[in-house]
């Protein structure tokens, strides 16, 4: 399909968008959606803390481990077909997860609601960047799309604790039924079929190896996360990690029709794009982790406070997100992705300095506006920077890099930054500090580092010279 043809797909593509904003919406809402929903989701079905991390740990590994995959089914077997096929999956798992009368059956419905998105998403993307391939249209559509996905990981928080609290712990399922429904009848409706692909063979051996060793990967920076990075469990997933994602690259080296063509990779713009994203998604999972933390255990907020509190955050995003696209279309994605990585250090460097006795809007309020306006350029950018130079052919793969190098940044960055935090908070407390204050400061050694990873993103995005 060339590129003359894809705006064909659809003549209300801009409707199309805001429904594929929508999916995209739900995947991301719902890593995060079910934190507050774990103690009495837990008591209910006899969940002890080991069970009750595995109710994350099933979704993030399915769905970091098959994104990949996900991306280069879409390509092959069509983007609008998997894109229905994983909403269709996601809408089911979620309704199974809301009905849960055991531990097991929810964690099967996780695992589930996993995979369907990692086919969602990557397809998902892939559309966007189908229907849109002009610069400025590619532009302001990678700004919705991008501000969508803001506002699912800034509103996890506010929307677990106002549905827990008023509707119990099903609830945060639930409400992916019905708008993952509108989804599913609304797409047919407004993108065509999905033109007739060529059908080289299926790389089994590279699908199996790469699923896993991310899988591996995954769960080893989670495994690290709870247990320390000199845990046995952690060590024996992180050799398995290396000798299956070796495998991986031996195995693309030698087949004729690989999952993944590394030829990609000979786009500095869609290298640049990605590990940006995934320094600057390490950067993002540890902001929301220690800010929720920081509420909630140091300044006392309930969790529908917490969730209110951002709001302003939220707020700055979706604007920057509204005014960003035509300023990318006149400067370049880099010189854009440059200096909102550098507006989104500068908050967290600011709000590192808030005391345990902070107030919202004297020590929290100005750092969180600034943080949102970093993120909701930030990432647009860098996602139109990863997939400017892809082909229609490879733009199921592209969404499915841009998916996984987002959630392997996460995990990465919560896993490193949680340590330190911890180490921080332990060792003044050994020294005698109050148990405030130690928490305090080790929350704020966990901003400053997502402030570095954002500036080391800046800095991989700045030595890049991309195609205009």
């Amino acid at each position: 399909m060339s590129l003359i043809e894809a705006p064909t797909r659809s003549s209300r593509r801009w409707l199309a968008l805001t429904v594929l904003a929508l999916a995209q919406f739900l995947v991301v809402l719902d890593a995060s959606i079910v934190n507050i929903a774990l103690p009495s989701l837990g008591a209910d079905l006899g969940l002890d803390t080991a069970g009750l991390g595995w109710v994350i740990t099933a979704y993030i590994l399915t769905f970091g481990g098959l994104l990949l995959l996900g991306g280069r089914l879409a390509d092959r077997y069509g983007h609008r077909r998997l894109f229905l096929v994983g909403t269709l999956g996601f809408v089911v798992a979620s309704a199974v997860a809301g009905l849960s009368v055991s531990g097991e059956m929810l964690l099967a419905a996780r695992a589930l609601q996993g995979l369907s998105a990692a086919l969602l998403a990557p397809a998902s993307l892939a559309l966007v960047t189908t229907l849109f391939v002009t610069t400025a249209d590619r532009a302001k559509a990678l700004g919705i799309w991008g501000a969508v996905a803001g506002i699912g990981s800034a509103a996890g928080v506010l929307l677990g604790g106002v549905l827990t609290g008023a509707f119990g712990w099903q609830s945060v399922f639930f409400v992916n039924l019905p708008i993952g429904l509108v989804v599913l009848v609304a797409i047919p409706f407004l993108v065509t079929r999905d033109p007739r692909q060529e059908r080289t063979r299926l790389d089994l051996a590279g699908a199996a190896t790469i699923t896993l060793g991310l899988a591996a990967l995954v769960g080893t920076l989670s495994s690290a996360e709870q247990n320390g990075f000199v845990d046995v469990t952690t060590l024996a997933l992180a050799a398995a990690a290396v000798a299956l994602l070796a495998a991986f690259v031996a195995i693309e080296k030698r087949t004729a029709s690989p999952l993944v063509d590394f030829a990609i990779f000979r786009s500095k713009s869609v290298t640049a794009g990605n590990l940006a994203i995934l320094l600057a998604g390490a950067a993002m999972v540890g902001l929301f982790f220690a800010l929720s933390v920081y509420l909630q255990a140091v300044l006392g907020y309930d969790a529908l406070a917490a969730g209110l509190s951002q709001l302003p955050l939220a707020g700055a995003l979706v604007i920057v997100a509204g005014i960003i696209p035509p300023v990318v279309t006149r400067f370049g994605a880099r010189r854009v992705l440059v200096v909102a990585l550098l507006v989104f250090a500068a908050g967290l460097l600011w709000l590192a300095q808030a005391p345990s006795d902070a107030g919202f809007v004297a020590h929290l309020l100005g750092p969180t506006l600034i943080i949102g306006a970093g993120i909701g350029g930030a990432f647009i950018a860098a996602t139109q920077l990863a997939v400017d130079d892809v082909s229609d052919a490879d733009s199921g793969l592209a969404g499915g890099l841009v998916n996984t190098s987002q959630q392997i940044g996460g995990a990465l960055g919560l896993a490193i930054l949680s340590t330190v935090a911890a180490a921080r908070t332990d060792a003044l407390q050994s020294a005698g500090a109050s148990a405030a204050d130690a928490m305090t400061s080790g929350l704020s050694w966990m901003f400053v580092g997502a402030a570095i990873a954002a500036v080391a993103a800046s800095i991989v995005a700045a030595v890049v010279r991309e195609r205009r």
